[in-house]
């Protein structure tokens, strides 16, 4: 004798594990088959389908047995279906905009590391003072740190930053007329 889907969900909604395993057997195909046809992804339909299973034994405390459980059943899953639409939709709303954000961010790191790349190989081609007294300054030195450091006075490093930057801005020059 077949027991119907309404007395399993009444005993699983009582807490019985192998009425509620019962439902299951017979019905997640079915709740699987439904999903895939309201999402018409696998992958989100496997989810979906895995969620309403997590949430059934708290969501058959509400079921007063006035409908079939099958259509019960079927709202829950339409239902569950809307919510994560409308979860989806909030999230794309919030998003919005972000994409271009990040593309804007990246662009500007990515132009940041070509100077920094070109700046360190510029300084290469510096005098050896010079370029142990721009990597001082662009290390956060003070020029009172790297007189310090190097053991010149604070003016003379000023006059190397500034002969740096002649020596570079001049680099640069000449790149661009290649």
């Amino acid at each position: 004798m077949t027991v119907s889907d309404e007395s399993l969900a009444r005993a699983a909604a009582a807490g019985d594990p192998e009425a509620f395993s019962s439902l299951l057997q017979r019905h997640y195909d079915g709740v699987y088959r439904l999903a895939f046809r309201l999402t018409g992804v696998q992958a989100e339909a496997e989810d979906l389908t895995q969620d309403i299973c997590a949430a059934l034994p708290a969501k058959l405390q509400g079921f007063r047995g006035e409908a079939k459980f099958t259509t019960w059943l079927w709202r829950v899953v339409v239902n569950a279906t809307h919510d994560r639409r409308r979860r989806a939709a909030t999230r794309a709303r919030h998003a919005d905009g972000w994409g271009d954000w990040e593309v804007g961010r990246r662009a500007a790191e990515a132009e940041t590391a070509q100077a920094l790349d070109w700046l360190t190989q510029a300084m290469r081609a510096l005098p050896e003072d010079l370029r142990d007294t721009l990597a001082l300054v662009l290390d956060d030195a003070t020029h009172e740190q790297a007189a310090d450091v190097l053991g010149i006075s604070p003016g003379t490093v000023s006059w190397r930053i500034s002969e740096a930057k002649k020596h570079l801005r001049a680099l640069r020059e000449k790149e661009d007329q290649i």
